[in-house]
């Protein structure tokens, strides 16, 4: 199988919605093939309206509407769009403590997201409350390393996803971090938490090998990058094969970059990650030959 070749031309992006942020964006033009255009968000915690006006250094950014309409303009300019979210969507704001989430999945659906998957948030109303809000939801919650069998969430998430944007076939896939001291056992239940860099090896093997993807995706809410060796996507990257993106989330990290981590083959798995509040719409523009085995990257982290 050719080797593909993935060339990292990244640069932050600190764009203010009135402003134009796809005029300022460089775009991806070396390549002679297809364009997609992926745009992420984790952590956002209920905030459905902008940061109050004494806020600090966040005073009225955010905002559900603003990365809507954020959202819709890249669309109108852009051909093939991906819209991601890696978790904790729940708790933060008051809008939680009363919709219980239901609010937070019907503004997401609205928007058109394409996937997500769980953070450990997530289940501050119970398994039960979560399993609860999934009808509000257009689009799947994926989860490759719960086992939720024996709960309410039995059967109501995938292990993997397969969307195609024109010619390119993306496979998805997410992780979620430990529970166990992280959420009281009450609110999760029987979920059994599996290894995410075994679940990970053998579902991005899968995607890649088997399902023929263009593309393999991790949504991560495992955390960026810790002291010691506890599972990160930096430790996920450098001990996997076959994923070409982690979107992470969990440590609410303002990446003014991507990393790039090689993999067990050498090869580049590149993190992104867009701190939290809705504060930030991720995006990487990512061009291919024609082949498709051939690919670069640019990132511009938007302020919404």
């Amino acid at each position: 199988m050719k080797r593909r070749v993935f060339l990292q031309r990244s640069f932050y992006g600190s764009l203010l919605v009135a402003a134009d942020p796809l005029g300022a964006a460089e775009r991806v033009t070396s390549l002679a093939g297809p364009r997609l255009t992926i745009l992420h968000t984790n952590d956002w915690h209920s905030r459905i309206d902008p940061f109050p006006a004494g806020s600090g250094r966040n005073a009225n950014q955010g905002g559900a509407i603003r990365r809507a309409a954020l959202i819709d303009k890249i669309r109108s300019e852009e051909e093939l769009v991906l819209l991601l979210d890696s978790g904790d969507v729940f708790q933060g704001t008051p809008y939680f403590n009363f919709f219980a989430g239901e609010l937070e999945f019907k503004l997401m659906s609205q928007m058109g997201y394409d996937a997500g998957t769980i953070g450990n948030h997530d289940f501050d109303a119970g398994i039960d409350g979560l399993a609860k809000q999934l009808p509000n939801l257009n689009f799947p919650l994926l989860s490759a390393n719960y086992d939720f069998k024996g709960t309410p969430m039995e059967g109501k998430t995938l292990p993997y996803h397969i969307i195609e944007k024109g010619p390119i076939k993306i496979g998805l896939f997410g992780l979620g971090i430990e529970l166990d001291g992280l959420v009281p056992a009450k609110l999760i239940g029987e979920t059994k938490y599996q290894d995410p860099v075994e679940r990970a090896n053998f579902t991005a093997k899968l995607l890649k090998e088997n399902k023929k993807c263009d593309l393999v995706i991790c949504l991560s809410h495992l955390g960026y990058r810790y002291r010691g060796n506890k599972v990160s996507d930096v430790v996920l990257a450098g001990n996997s094969r076959n994923i070409d993106l982690i979107l992470g989330g969990h440590t609410h990290t303002f990446m003014r970059k991507p990393d790039s981590i090689p993999d067990l083959d050498g090869e580049p798995t590149t993190i992104n990650q867009v701190g939290f509040g809705g504060l930030r719409l991720g995006r990487l523009d990512i061009g291919f030959d024609k082949s498709r085995s051939e690919r670069c990257v640019r990132c511009n982290n938007l302020v919404v």
